[in-house]
C-alpha cells in the first residue's frame, strides 16, 4: 500500500505546498500548529479540494487538478480516527463498531469482526455503552470502527492527546500491532517526538506549509535541526535491541543491541522479545577511555562518524555503534578540549533511567 501526495493550495494568506511518498506501514506528520497539518489532512480525506496537484492512494487516483479528478470523502474508503472517540453514546460498543460498514458496499467488506475486536482487546467490551469505557479504550473502539469500514488508507489526528500517560501506555501497543498487522497505511498527526519516535515507520516535517523534509524516522530524529521547538530535549536516535534477560533482584532489564547490553528498569515483555527504544542525545556522554567507577551501567563502544558544532553551544556528535548510530549532545567546549573528529574511537555512556516511560516500543515488523 502506498500514499503520494503532491499538492499546492491557496487559503488566504496561507499557502500550503505538500509533496511526499509514503509507502505502508505508519508516517508521522509532524510541525507546529499552523505548519499546515489539518489542511493537509482535510486535502487527503477529500473535505478539502486543492487548488493543484494529485492525490494517490494505494495507485487510485483520489485526486488530480489537471484531470479534473476529485473523489468525494465517502467514496475514498478513508478511515478517520480523532483526538476524542467519537463514539455514539446511545450505542452500545458492538453496534459503533458496526456503523461503519453501513457505509461500504458488501462487496468491499473484507474485514472481519472477530479479528479486529481481538486485535484491538476489545472483545469483551462489544456489550458496553461508551460512557462506561476509559479514554484508551474508547481509542480502542474508535479505531475498530474505522477498520470495519474497510479503508485504504488510515488517518490518524493526534490520537492520544487527551490521554494521560496511564491510558497512553496502554494503547501503545494496538497502534503498533495495527502498523505492523492491519495492512493498511497509516498516517498519523502527532506534536509529541515521543510518540513519533515509538511509531513511525517514516516522518514528514511540516513549517509554514513547506515540507521541509521526509523519510525514515531512524535517520531524522538524530537531526535536531530539524525539530528546533524540541531539539535539544528530544533528539536522538531509535535502535533496534532484544530482551535478553530480567534481573529480579533489582528490577531490572538486559537488553541486547549490536555493540553490547543495555541495563533498563524493568520492562514488561518476555525473554526474547523485538523492541526499538529511543536513546535522546541528552542522555548520553563520551568518554576517549574505557570508563571506569561510574553508577552508569551502560556503556557502548564505537567510533565517531559526525561531528556538528552548529553556532550555538551545543554540538552533536554521532557515534556508530556497530552499525547503531548514537547521537551524544555536548558542549562545544567539550568537542574541542577532548579533541572529539570523525574516526576517533570512544565509549557511549547511556543513562539507564533514560528508558523509562515511552522510550521503547516493538519495532515496525
Amino acid at each position: 500500500m502506498s500514499l503520494v501526495v503532491d499538492i499546492r493550495h491557496q487559503q488566504g494568506a496561507f499557502t500550503l505546498q505538500a509533496r511526499f511518498e509514503s509507502h505502508g506501514h505508519l508516517t508521522a506528520l509532524f510541525g507546529r500548529s499552523g505548519a499546515g497539518k489539518t489542511t493537509l489532512v482535510n486535502a487527503i480525506s477529500g473535505l478539502l479540494a486543492p487548488r493543484e496537484g494529485r492525490i494517490v492512494v494505494d495507485g487510485q487516483v483520489l485526486f488530480d487538478a489537471d484531470e479534473g479528478i476529485a473523489v468525494p470523502p465517502h467514496r475514498r474508503r478513508i478511515g478517520y480516527v480523532f483526538q476524542e472517540g467519537r463514539l455514539f453514546p446511545h450505542l452500545s460498543v458492538r453496534q459503533n463498531l458496526l456503523f461503519g460498514r453501513w457505509f461500504t458496499p458488501r462487496e468491499r467488506r473484507a474485514a472481519s469482526f472477530d479479528d479486529v475486536v481481538a486485535m484491538l482487546g476489545i472483545d469483551h467490551l462489544t456489550e458496553r455503552r461508551p460512557a462506561t469505557l476509559s479514554g484508551g479504550e474508547k481509542q480502542r473502539v474508535a479505531i475498530g470502527r474505522a477498520l470495519l469500514a474497510d479503508p485504504q488508507l488510515l488517518l490518524m489526528d493526534e490520537p492520544l492527546a487527551s490521554l494521560d500517560d496511564e491510558r497512553k501506555a496502554e494503547i501503545y501497543p494496538y497502534i503498533e500491532r495495527l502498523r505492523d498487522a492491519g495492512r493498511v497505511p497509516i498516517v498519523y498527526v502527532t506534536h509529541s517526538v515521543a510518540e513519533i519516535a515509538r511509531l513511525s515507520t517514516s516522518i514528514v516535517l511540516l513549517s509554514e506549509g513547506r515540507v521541509t523534509a521526509a523519510g525514515p524516522s531512524a535517520e531524522l530524529l538524530r537531526d535536531a535541526k530539524l525539530f528546533p521547538q524540541f531539539g535539544a530535549a528530544e533528539a536522538g536516535a531509535v535502535v533496534d535491541a532484544r530482551v535478553a534477560s530480567q534481573d529480579d533482584r533489582y528490577d531490572l532489564t538486559l537488553l541486547e543491541v549490536r555493540a553490547g547490553t543495555l541495563t533498563v528498569p524493568r520492562l514488561a515483555r518476555v525473554i526474547g522479545a523485538a523492541l526499538r527504544i529511543r536513546v535522546r542525545a541528552r542522555d548520553v556522554i563520551l568518554s576517549i577511555r574505557p570508563p571506569t567507577g561510574l553508577s552508569a551501567l551502560n556503556v557502548l563502544p564505537g567510533r565517531i562518524i559526525a561531528v556538528d558544532t552548529g553556532t550555538g553551544p551545543s554540538a552533536d556528535v554521532t557515534v556508530d555503534c556497530a552499525g547503531d548510530r548514537i547521537v551524544a549532545r555536548l558542549t562545544r567546549k567539550s568537542v574541542h578540549e577532548m579533541a572529539l573528529r570523525p574516526g576517533l574511537a570512544v565509549h557511549a555512556i547511556i543513562k539507564g533511567i533514560a528508558f523509562e516511560g515511552d522510550a521503547a516500543g516493538a519495532p515496525p515488523a
